[in-house]
């Protein structure tokens, strides 16, 4: 006989959601208060590191301090692609719970369409930032 899957129940969404919310604010503490320009335990891009080139998400922590600083030029420069996704997630996510709250159907929140594009877009913006010419793109 199959195992049946566990349900969903509204409590469980819930409680998923408050640790989710809980899981960000306490990442968003920690980069509000410690400048990871200056703090050495935050992460090294093993990419950079390797390769002396550029990734994607280079510079995002910076800019996610800069953000929370309240420095949106900043945030910008240190990574222009990461500031817009994480933009357009805030308003997918605002949206999902719009339609959530309403009633009405939501389908994915990030639906595999999306995928191809924004895989496309992060290998420009790549390839771009290594630029010397698009050197304003670099960290």
């Amino acid at each position: 006989m199959k195992a049946v899957p566990p349900k969903i129940t509204r409590a469980r969404e819930r409680f998923t959601v408050l640790m989710l919310i809980a899981a960000l604010a306490g990442l968003a503490a920690v980069v509000f208060r410690f400048n990871p320009a200056t703090h050495a335990f935050y992460p090294i891009c093993q990419f950079h590191r390797l390769t002396g080139l550029n990734c994607p998400g280079c510079g995002m922590t910076r800019a996610l301090f800069a953000l929370l600083h309240g420095e949106f030029l900043q945030a910008l420069r240190d990574n222009a692609l990461g500031v817009f996704t994480l933009a357009a997630l805030a308003l997918r996510g605002g949206r999902f719970v719009c339609n959530r709250s309403a009633g009405r159907p939501n389908g994915e929140f990030f639906p595999a369409a999306f995928l191809w594009p924004l895989l496309f877009v992060a290998c420009v913006f790549a390839v771009l930032r290594n630029l010397p010419a698009f050197s304003f793109l670099s960290p």
